[in-house]
């Protein structure tokens, strides 16, 4: 049944994409509540496992109207150059080494050697039957348990503030999966000796996916730059997707309306009951929704399975402004109005370490930072603290998470949904920017 009027579900990225893109000529969304992976929100780090990256370089007036804050260092700044790690159990951070014979003094080496040396001598090693793994489980695998331990850690807890033994890696990180098979087990030996026709190939699928979006001048924009940052934060992204889907007369907004009640109604499809309004009746609904969320509207005369399987990680984000630009590692922060002299840097707490009162103290960040940087003299007193507290907002993948995603497609093609209701967002295909605006463009293609 063609669709006759859609509601979409959610306040974040997704569902404003959805509105923008997927299905920008008749739908109307109603926000549950503005919050899907806050625009502000970003990858927690733990207070003892840390994966420290550099922000941006000294920087230059931005142009006029522009939301980019600064113009953006080129890849030969310090920020784009050098990437930090600090390994759990010695003070200090390592700067992780490039290919480059700097390599051969590297602290990080005693870490990062053992897994590259089995990796390119192991063979095809994956068990029978398994379709997927935690990273760290993957890690091993194909290298050592030490490199799996440190680095497998650090890209857990910087990219989804997750446990590297609970996160599936062909959710999170599919490339590697696909590597394994593309090398018949051997990633890093398929990676040096693949030939110039499976190069051209590789470099053919990214310009024909690159094509499919409107990029304007924002290639050439962005050419040579290694670090960027917006004015106003990653809101600014959010902030311009919902004025453009304000803009459209055949969408209707309702902000800050929460969704309290779902079911189903012969006529129209579905009855969704909310705070503010009369009932919607809408044929067909995109639900943008924090799964957990969703599964508390669900009527349990029509269950969908797996809305609760997946954990989520809560993170504190505390942003410190010292004076001085020299009291971190070259490219280590942002540097600020340089004339002024003085210094940002971000600090993430939480992911799958529960905070305890006192934890998020600034005599005690300032401690972990201090221990962090192997520094004998205590930091300077910031200028500036805004401390951001953010519940449950990266989902975690667990293992076997696309085929549970699969079932519960098929549920939603099923008896009693008939593909009238399509879920999508963090929870579902990914927590990037990327997999955010991805699904909620591509919502509504099986409909007629």
């Amino acid at each position: 049944m063609p669709p006759r009027h859609i509601a979409i579900l959610g306040g974040g990225l997704t569902a404003k994409t959805t509105g923008r893109l997927g299905l920008q000529h008749r739908t109307r969304p109603a926000s549950r509540r503005p919050r899907l992976c806050s625009p502000r929100r970003r990858p927690a780090h733990s207070p003892t496992v840390v994966k420290l990256r550099p922000r941006a370089g000294v920087l230059d007036p931005p142009p006029p109207g522009s939301p980019i804050r600064s113009s953006p260092p080129p890849k030969s700044s310090p920020a784009a150059k050098n990437r930090y790690l600090h390994v759990p159990g010695t003070p200090g951070i390592y700067k992780i080494p490039g290919p480059r014979l700097s390599y051969l003094w590297s602290e990080l080496r005693f870490f990062i050697q053992p897994g590259i040396n089995f990796e390119l001598v192991r063979g095809w090693n994956r068990p029978e039957g398994v379709l997927d793994e935690s990273l760290e489980s993957f890690l091993t695998r194909r290298g050592h348990a030490i490199t799996a331990r440190v680095l497998g850690s650090a890209i857990g807890h910087g990219i989804y503030a997750a446990d590297a033994r609970l996160l599936s890696v062909r959710a999170a990180f599919p490339k590697l999966w696909e590597l394994e098979e593309k090398g018949k087990g051997r990633i890093l030996w398929y990676l040096l000796t693949r030939g110039k026709k499976a190069r051209e190939e590789e470099k053919q699928k990214a310009d024909e996916e690159q094509r499919q979006y409107q990029l304007g001048d924002v290639p050439k924009l962005m050419d040579g730059v290694s670090v960027y940052s917006f004015r106003d934060g990653m809101g600014t992204l959010a902030d311009a997707l919902g004025r453009a889907v304000a803009k459209n007369p055949n969408i209707r907004m309702l902000p800050g309306t929460e969704v309290t009640g779902l079911r189903f109604d012969d006529e129209h499809g579905f009855e969704i009951s909310t705070d503010r309004t009369n009932p919607l009746l809408p044929s067909h609904i995109v639900s943008a929704l924090p799964l957990p969320a969703l599964a508390k509207l669900i009527p349990d005369s029509h269950p969908l399975p797996y809305l609760t399987t997946n954990p989520a990680s809560s993170v504190t984000a505390i942003n410190l402004v010292f004076p001085g630009t020299k009291i971190f590692p070259r490219g280590f922060g942002d540097t600020l109005a340089p004339g002024e002299g003085i210094t940002k840097v971000t600090v993430m707490m939480g992911g799958p370490h529960r905070l305890r009162e006192g934890d998020t103290a600034l005599p005690v960040v300032l401690a972990h930072l201090q221990y962090h940087l192997n520094r004998r003299a205590p930091l300077p007193t910031p200028l500036v603290t805004r401390t951001w507290q953010h519940k449950e907002c990266i989902p975690t993948p667990l293992p076997g998470h696309l085929e549970r995603m699969k079932k519960l497609k098929e549920a939603l093609d099923g008896q009693g949904w008939e593909g009238r209701m399509e879920v999508v967002g963090a929870g579902v295909r990914g927590v990037s920017l990327g997999d955010c605006v991805e699904s909620g463009r591509g919502v509504g293609s099986r409909w007629a």
